[in-house]
């Protein structure tokens, strides 16, 4: 006898919750649309209804994303300069593309990610405790 009725929802792991949001779909149940938008969120997920409004990802993807493109650039860009000792104006020919594909390219997975380990993890505003006896 196959009683699925009595048992709890398997749980997700930090993987699943992972591979959800670098494929920008709701970290619930994997499937809904997570934007409405390039950056924006949508109000709740069309398949499992879960509501967004807890979301708060704050400056963290922005920050993530420069610190990692402004790596991958400057280390390019003062390779390029040692080696061929281009003209300026070459620097940004080369460099603007390169900088708007490494910052924006990848912003909108960097979001869903975080959005998915905060709501895999239960993250919540800090809150002081009251240490006092």
């Amino acid at each position: 006898m196959n009683d699925s009725a009595g048992t709890p929802p398997s749980e997700t792991t930090v993987l699943q919750s992972a591979l959800r949001g670098l494929a920008c779909r709701c970290p619930r149940c994997g499937q809904g649309k997570l934007y409405a938008g390039f950056l924006t969120l949508a109000p709740a997920c069309d398949r499992c209804g879960l509501d967004y409004s807890f979301i708060d990802t704050g400056d963290g993807p922005a920050i993530f994303i420069i610190m990692l493109a402004g790596g991958i650039v400057v280390a390019c860009a003062l390779v390029v300069e040692v080696k061929y000792q281009p003209p300026y104006w070459l620097h940004a020919v080369l460099w603007l593309p390169l900088i708007l594909a490494t910052t924006l390219l990848p912003l909108r997975s960097m979001k869903s990610l975080l959005i998915a380990l905060q709501f895999h993890h239960k993250a919540a505003p800090g809150r002081l405790v009251d240490r006092a006896k």
